[in-house]
């Protein structure tokens, strides 16, 4: 690695083009010898530890190399992510910063340097992969940074994924560029309504003087009065000067309020205009899209394509709901939010419920699982179908379940929440479908799980449908109003490792399609609001009082028994030892059985602690899933093959929360560790459930764990690429445990106070809320060029994602038609009040009228108009004709999206150039 001398010497103002040159004549003999050694191979694609191991074989003279090393050429090295050998060029993609690439192009023959940029790279990497495709002048190449041209980028790394932000200081610019600039605020304010009732103000304060002045006296009103008397009290009076409810409960509520938008009004702040967002009424319904697995509130977890998602939704749907009810109630409504989870109807439901159409979620009121069946042309598929196979359904499931939501909610959504890839494809189309706001969350990008996926697509594509899966991503990715991450790590990795998202910022699938711009990690969209773990289940082992002691023989039973059967294999002889425990679905990313054969492989570790892995089937007969088939294989082979007769068991998947939250504890009773060894971990929630367990923790440094845990203060990092260093890691935690007494203890306090000042569920949710109010508001303001992506957008799906999802094989079992299910009294429809008109087409919702991702359904869905929609025409169909017509409908809306972009550009050329301050 360079030293922070060499690093300096690269000034901002340089580049690396500029740079390089000068680099290279400085040791231009051993370079020439270098770069031949990179070519002598002929066409490759190298990742840095290859150039670097290349480097080490050419300067074999030690000083030499560090002399090299240290300097300009080293730090370019170091910095260097991939290099792509095309004889007698090499062409760098180098990344000195998160975020920030550059790509140069170097002649070996005499080592002359030059830029180029991002489509010339992919080129040199096609031709390496596929030659023709990389040659092929019309090879279809993406650039969404082209068409999403005016959108304000932040520039500094450490800004990355502070798009609220971000966001709130460009709206208060926008504000406070005129007398005129503030009035898209005043039209939102007159917007707000409820099932048609008015919020806030009444059409009288259609102006900003009379707004002001409105306010100035009702301030000077309310000022009088004790700060707790009830809105109830001067209701009327209000309502005398033009005012409605939902400024709050109480005078002194109501005041603040009023007093913010005041401030506002005069002189726009961020700091304030957020506040004041956070408390304006515009949020009651919101819709959660999660489609793979078996989705369910019991017995599911441990089931094919089921795991910490599942956990995480419904957590989050809680603490929506509780702060939903909060926000409510501090604004003096009398309103009951709804929350709609949308996933997949299975009939062969596995004996879970996953075969019910709605189920109320426990310990909320308000808030219940819709189920709508995949369906074909012959019916109603009864089976599970795989999350890499589920791409020829979801046109349709998008098309069902908006209809289904309509009819429930009998209105709009506020927000659409999407949750990895299908279920964010699905929220796309569907806000896409009703003009409402929408945000996505990954929970992990499956192309950062497997090396090279994206130019080597085709190898991986029978059996994972990486065709349709990085397709569907760079779609919902550019539709998304904003996306909810949960570290830093996720969007944009570390100085040394390629964020989640940031390798979707140039990419190329050869023969497919070349993303020379697919998602740039500055966008303000990018946020992180960073889940906890629920608190009433996953609690410190210390706090006696609490502890669930029913399960205590079940779970005695579960870890000692030494008699082998369908719930555990395997035993521990020596009872007294600690346990090292991991819990995970049993794929090759979580990468339990490479824990295993770590464990195996350390004898010290084997002397000092148990292993315990929670995790799959034992009879890969059992499992449908291809990964699993394999890694319950590869167990059975480590088990054999170390003999871990004695020190190791391994335990089926469990599926009762409340117990594994027992069990996490009843390992800390042992005085052991929480161990998660994954190749890659989005975010890490067992890592959250073992620390809030008081459960000393050793986590991968592949992701969102490594942003979890401070090393060495509140938990471990493990290096899951070398297992042994990492098991060396946890047997040198055991020992310093024997002659130590207060070190676990000192290490499970450190990662419970860490759990407690950043990870709550309470937090993340006033973040959610807060997001989808401000970039509701911006959606609205930016409706032109958000219509123009819209279009752009909508082309692609139709031109290459729908053919795709036609081409993967469906299941030959013969489907059923369903049996509708009744529902529940709570969800009995209420009549809709008149809704309050739109305040002219300028004004109305983006995307409802003019845009539309779905073809057409064989049935039509009709829309509802409701209090956030009347006066907006239908979605537009998209007609399926093929032939001249509908070819010429396409080329149609890539002028018209080229002619909005034009226009914007034009209409906006005082905006376009704003930088982050």
């Amino acid at each position: 690695m360079a030293s922070t001398t060499s690093t300096s010497a690269l000034k901002r103002s340089d580049s690396i083009t500029d740079s390089m040159p000068d680099a290279l004549k400085q040791s231009r003999f051993h370079m020439k010898r270098c770069f031949a050694r990179f070519v002598a191979s002929g066409k490759r694609l190298m990742k840095q530890h290859h150039v670097m191991e290349d480097v080490e074989k050419t300067v074999e003279d030690k000083v030499e190399r560090k002399k090299l090393l240290d300097g300009m050429l080293g730090y370019i090295f170091s910095c260097t992510q991939e290099a792509a050998v095309v004889p007698p060029y090499v062409a760098f993609a180098v990344r000195p910063n998160p975020g920030f690439w550059e790509f140069v192009r170097v002649n070996t023959d005499d080592l002359q340097v030059e830029g180029i940029e991002a489509a010339e790279y992919l080129k040199y990497k096609e031709m390496i992969f596929d030659e023709k495709w990389a040659s092929d002048e019309n090879a279809l190449e993406l650039d969404f940074g082209a068409i999403d041209f005016s959108t304000p980028r932040m520039v500094l790394s450490s800004s990355i994924g502070n798009g609220l932000n971000f966001t709130t200081k460009i709206l208060t610019s926008r504000l406070s560029e005129s007398s005129q600039s503030i009035n898209p605020l005043l039209d939102y304010l007159l917007s707000l309504n409820y099932q048609g009732e008015n919020l806030m103000i009444k059409d009288t304060l259609n102006t900003m003087p009379k707004l002001q002045q409105a306010l100035k006296v009702a301030e000077a009103y309310v000022s009088a009065l004790h700060r707790d008397a009830p809105y109830q009290k001067f209701e009327d009076r209000f309502k005398e000067w033009g005012f409605d409810k939902g400024w709050g409960n109480t005078a002194g509520r109501v005041k603040e309020t009023m007093r913010l938008l005041s401030e506002v009004l005069e002189s726009a702040d961020p700091m304030k205009l957020e506040s004041l967002f956070s408390r304006l009424p515009n949020m009651f319904n919101i819709v959660i899209l999660s489609i793979h697995g078996y989705f369910g509130q019991a017995d599911v977890l441990g089931l094919p394509d089921t795991g910490g998602q599942v956990v995480y939704i419904l957590d989050q749907v809680r603490a929506l709901e509780e702060e939903l009810l909060h926000k409510i109630q501090l604004q003096g409504l009398d309103v009951k939010p709804q929350i709609l989870v949308v996933t997949r109807l299975i009939p062969d439901a596995k004996g879970t419920t996953c075969n019910q159409e709605l189920e109320p979620i426990t310990n909320t009121k308000h808030s219940n699982i819709l189920r709508v069946p995949f369906r074909t042309e012959k019916g109603m598929l009864r089976q599970w179908v795989s999350r890499f196979d589920i791409y020829p359904y979801l046109e349709r499931f998008a098309q069902d379940a908006t209809t289904k939501i309509l009819d429930l909610m009998e209105e709009k959504p506020d927000l659409i929440i999407g949750n990895y890839t299908d279920g964010n494809l699905v929220s796309s189309l569907m806000a896409s479908k009703l003009g409402v706001t929408q945000a996505t969350i990954a929970h992990a990008l499956e192309k950062t799980k497997y090396e090279d996926s994206d130019t080597r697509w085709m190898e991986f594509d029978e059996k994972y449908h990486f065709s349709c899966q990085f397709t569907a991503d760079i779609i919902s990715m550019n539709s998304a109003d904003f996306i909810i991450t949960s570290t830093y790590q996720e969007i944009a990795g570390s100085k040394q490792k390629v964020g989640q998202y940031e390798t979707h910022t140039a990419f190329t699938m050869p023969g497919l399609f070349r993303a020379v711009s697919g998602i740039n990690v500055f966008d303000p969209k990018f946020n992180i609001a960073a889940p906890g773990a629920d608190q009433s289940v996953y609690f410190p082992s210390t706090e006696k009082d609490q502890r669930l002691t029913a399960f205590r023989p079940a779970i005695e039973e579960l870890l000692y028994s030494k008699v082998d059967n369908e719930e555990h294999i395997g035993f521990l002889e020596d009872t007294k030892k600690p346990i090292i425990f991991s819990m995970a679905r049993l794929d090759k990313v979580k990468n339990l059985s490479g824990l295993v054969e770590w464990y195996a492989r350390n004898k010290r570790l084997r002397s000092l602690v148990n292993l315990v892995v929670v995790g799959g089937f034992f009879n890969p007969a059992k499992s449908k899933d291809r990964e699993e088939t394999e890694e319950i294989k590869k167990m059975h082979f480590l088990m054999k093959e170390y003999n871990l007769k004695g020190q190791f068991r391994w335990i089926a998947a469990q599926t009762d929360r409340y117990r594994n939250g027992e069990l996490y504890r009843c390992i800390a009773d042992t005085k052991g560790a929480f161990v998660q060894p994954a190749l890659y971990e989005a975010f890490g929630l067992t890592v959250i459930e073992a620390m809030n367990c008081g459960l000393p923790t050793f986590a991968t440094n592949q992701g969102g764990p490594a942003e979890i845990i401070v090393d060495g203060v509140s938990g471990f990092h493990i290096n899951p690429y070398n297992g042994d260093e990492s098991s060396d890691k946890i047997a040198d935690f055991f020992e310093r445990c024997k002659t130590d007494s207060e070190h676990w203890n000192r290490m499970s306090k450190a990662g419970l106070q860490r759990i407690n000042e950043c990870y709550t569920w309470k937090i993340y949710a006033n973040k959610v809320l807060n997001m989808g109010s401000i970039y509701g508001f911006w959606r609205r303001l930016n409706k032109e060029p958000k219509l123009a992506k819209e279009r752009y957008i909508h082309m692609f799906y139709n031109l290459q994602f729908r053919n795709l999802a036609k081409k993967l094989p469906i299941p030959s079992e013969t489907p059923q038609e369903p049996t509708q299910m009744p529902k529940p009294s709570a969800t009995a429809k209420r009549p809709v009040a008149k809704a309050r008109p739109k305040k002219g087409a300028e004004h109305g919702e983006v995307g409802t009228s003019q845009t539309l991702l779905t073809a057409p359904p064989p049935f039509k869905i009709k829309d509802h108009p409701t209090s956030r929609d009347e006066g907006v025409s239908e979605g537009t169909a998209v007609s399926e004709q093929s032939g001249g017509v509908f070819f010429g409908l396409r080329w149609l809306v890539s002028i018209i999206a080229f002619v909005f972009a034009i226009h914007y550009f034009f209409k906006n050329l005082d905006h376009l150039f704003t930088r982050e301050q």
